[in-house]
């Protein structure tokens, strides 16, 4: 979640008008609304003081990883198998095509 959007969140949350979540946290309107607006960040301090001018908790959970280690590591291994599986033809060289100069013409070698 964004600033932006947390700080969004409050306001609905609170039910109060902007000028008047600004006022409550002693912040100017113009300030409340560039963190809204996502023209500012606002710090650690600043979201304190707008959720509790809002009568919001903030608080800190414990992010969980967004995929299982377990089954990302099963995944894993079986597109390394996968790809073990592959025939493997090397090539004796590199097919680039060759160097032009800015008239088109073959670059010199």
């Amino acid at each position: 979640m964004s600033a932006a959007s947390l700080v969004g969140d409050i306001l609905r949350r609170s039910g109060l008008s902007q000028a008047e979540l600004a006022r409550r946290a002693g912040l100017p309107r113009s300030v409340l609304n560039a963190y809204m607006r996502g023209n500012r960040e606002p710090g650690a301090d600043a979201l304190l003081r707008i959720a509790g001018a809002a009568g919001v908790r903030l608080g800190l959970e414990e992010r969980r990883p967004p995929v299982d280690p377990q089954r990302a590591s099963f995944i894993l291994n079986q597109v390394l198998g996968l790809a073990e599986a592959l025939p493997y033809r090397p090539q004796a060289e590199l097919a680039y095509p060759p160097l032009k100069d800015r008239l088109g013409k073959p670059a010199p070698a």
